[in-house]
């Protein structure tokens, strides 16, 4: 009995190393080889292009800085020609620049971080729920930690018909996505833990039209875009910019369709690379452009407001992809959506460095280079190539901790064995 409880704890042991050195690995990136070992813009942008050829993108748009200045775009097409003014739907990196709408409310003392959101809501309300509703704030609407368990997911709407209410789609989403009910509602307590939720940020697209009296659209627009010169991006379509839309493909190179979305704030913004080059120096305290909000502001984005297994993940609005040294991230955001298209933003608060990557026609292409750009430039993992090898990490802890387990039985069975013929030879 001794000598199995002796195996027993052997195995638990080894199996915990394992994991730990598998997990630490992978989140360190102590094994993890980037598609290129160039960090310098022009080879790096060079290495994407050669990267084209291995797999397939529709369409991409990409902007490499450094200390602030543009230093190299570049473009790839399938068809119909891509340019800087080639107008993209970004998914989920609308979030990132939503947040940024909101933050400039909360700039001009329209909007309270801190109140209960019902105090802005009139034409919808949170349905009542096991936990107190008046614990979710626009600060835990903006950092996922409202306690929202919609995990919405937004499929969109191929007949702009059919675009439900703002309303109707807080009550029960129809574009939810595969296996969500499309309710935004509260499942868990408010500021217990970070869950992504696309139907917190419709909710804020709620609240900036309850607050400013107009469209969310028409707020964005007026009070970002403008003074930012960002002459292209708009929430709601607009159909003037139909020759300029870049084609959706799926990821087998077939024609996909343009879906539209009710939730504008989570997911629906088009812009170009251009107008986001614009954005980006809103950022560069060096720049000289007129900034809607300010760096005091800017700041309260990436101050932590939730973090995962230790490791600040989220500001408002906004991933802390990874910290470059004390209260300094490289931040901003990802987009993807089904039919594939993966948008990515990184900005370096302190060097003033970034990449902005659009694409259509590959599910995780834009992350996986940005990501990778962050990787040369920090020697970190960030937040979401971390996710990316997430199945790798796993798949190699089970087979490490069940090759661990065969040999630990083995060994276990072969001393047995020998004993028993050490006795048997013993007893004559």
């Amino acid at each position: 009995m001794k000598r199995l409880l002796k195996y027993v704890l052997l195995t638990f042991a080894l199996v915990i190393v394992w994991t730990t050195i598998i997990f630490f690995s992978t989140d360190r990136g102590w094994w993890y080889t980037p598609f290129t070992q160039y960090q310098k813009p022009i080879h790096f942008i060079t290495s994407v292009q050669k990267e084209l050829q291995s797999e397939y993108v529709g369409n991409m748009a990409i902007a490499v800085f450094q200390n602030g200045r543009l230093v190299k775009e570049s473009f790839h097409t399938n068809a119909k020609i891509v340019d800087k003014n080639t107008v993209f739907q970004v998914a989920s990196l609308s979030k990132f620049v939503t947040a940024i709408g909101v933050m400039c409310l909360v700039q001009e003392e329209k909007i309270d971080l801190d109140v209960p959101v019902s105090t802005y809501l009139t034409r919808w309300q949170l349905p009542i729920s096991s936990f107190n509703n008046n614990e979710v704030t626009v600060r835990r609407l903006l950092s996922h930690t409202a306690g929202l368990t919609d995990g919405l997911g937004y499929a969109g709407f191929k007949n702009i018909k059919n675009v439900q209410s703002l309303e109707s789609s807080l009550s029960r989403a129809k574009d939810a996505d595969p296996n969500k009910d499309g309710r935004t509602r509260v499942g868990i307590l408010p500021g217990s833990e970070w869950r992504y939720s696309g139907g917190g940020f419709t909710l804020l697209q709620l609240i900036v039209e309850e607050v400013s009296g107009q469209s969310f659209d028409t707020y964005m627009r007026t009070e970002i875009f403008e003074p930012l010169m960002m002459q292209s991006s708009f929430y709601q379509w607009n159909e003037k910019f139909r020759d300029r839309l870049c084609d959706f493909y799926n990821a087998d190179g077939s024609k996909a369709s343009h879906f539209y979305y009710t939730a504008q704030a989570a997911t629906s913004l088009y812009t170009t690379l251009a107008d986001l080059e614009k954005l980006f120096h809103l950022f560069n305290s060096e720049s000289n452009i007129k900034k809607p909000l300010s760096s005091k502001f800017q700041r309260m984005m990436w101050q932590v407001e939730a973090s995962k297994l230790g490791t600040p993940i989220y500001g408002l609005g906004t991933f802390l992809f990874t910290e470059t040294e004390k209260s300094h991230f490289i931040i901003g955001h990802d987009g993807q959506s089904n039919p594939p298209i993966n948008t990515a933003f990184r900005f370096d608060t302190k060097t003033k460095d970034g990449i902005i990557i659009l694409t259509t026609g590959n599910p995780d292409f834009a992350t996986r280079i940005a990501s990778d750009w962050v990787f040369l430039k920090t020697g970190k993992i960030d937040a979401l190539l971390f996710v990316l090898q997430q199945n790798k990490m796993v798949k190699s802890i089970i087979f490490g901790n069940i090759t661990i387990i065969i040999l630990i039985i083995l060994i276990a069975f072969s001393r047995m064995y020998k004993h028993a013929d050490t006795n048997r030879i013993k007893n004559g």
